[in-house]
């Protein structure tokens, strides 16, 4: 009991700290958007604005789903498992999620459906949105470097390995053409009539977002990972 106690007077003040650190975040300047970005949803063509269906913010998973992709990346979807059922109340307070991709919509609507999600899924195909939010590359960042988490990254190289690799097999392409996408979330508001960007992370700033993590922390063995563990969820005790 003493060492729970112990604990739980930490436990308390990372709470404060998040609470705190989550004020600052609501704080940062907003920046106004100029671009007129489409998507292609299941009611037809949108703008960002549109996404906001009436609601005056909008909240954006970047989903790792290329064009070249057979399937959608095993860790965003596990991330989805996570969110997939509470959409529907932050829709209730105010706050639209969508996850965004720039595979084409009927890409996105059959993976969907085989997954068994409700979530609102949106195309960027063919705009420069997730050029813009880093979470898209092009072959020649891939070949000079590129900006990602608000850093500096090198080069990747054209015969690149490691551990997403598997991950690049499960999603039917090889590793560099699966890093042209990366992973992310953005905050947006609507006022009038203009949409503002308020807020983007990356990397594991994507951590409290992924469902399973804050469970496994509380776990007896906590993460016990040695590297990607998880897949899909249709695909557990298969070969």
């Amino acid at each position: 009991m003493a060492a729970r106690l112990a604990l739980l007077d930490k436990e308390k003040a990372l709470t404060h700290q998040s609470d705190a650190v989550a004020r600052e975040r609501q704080a940062l300047p907003w920046v106004k958007l100029d671009k007129d970005y489409r998507f292609e949803t299941d009611d037809g063509k949108a703008s960002l604005a549109d996404l906001f269906k009436g609601r005056s913010q909008l909240l954006v998973y970047h989903f790792m789903f290329g064009p070249d992709y057979k399937a959608g990346c095993p860790s965003c979807s596990a991330i989805a498992d996570g969110f997939n059922g509470f959409t529907q109340h932050l829709a209730n307070h105010d706050v639209m999620l969508w996850a965004v991709s720039r595979a084409p919509l009927e890409k996105l609507q059959a993976y969907k459906q085989r997954m068994g999600w409700t979530f609102p899924w949106a195309s960027s195909f063919g705009s420069d949105f997730n050029f813009d939010y880093s979470v898209g590359l092009t072959e020649a960042q891939q070949n000079q470097g590129y900006e990602y988490n608000f850093h500096d990254n090198p080069p990747i190289p054209a015969d690149a390995q490691g551990a997403a690799g598997g991950h690049a097999a499960m999603c039917g392409v090889n590793l560099r053409t699966y890093l042209r996408e990366l992973p992310g979330m953005s905050a947006f508001a609507l006022t009038g009539g203009e949409v503002f960007h308020t807020y983007s992370t990356y990397a594991r700033g994507l951590d409290a977002l992924w469902g399973m993590y804050p469970w496994l922390d509380r776990a007896p063995m906590g993460r016990n990972e040695t590297g990607p563990w998880w897949r899909r969820h249709d695909e557990y005790g298969k070969q």
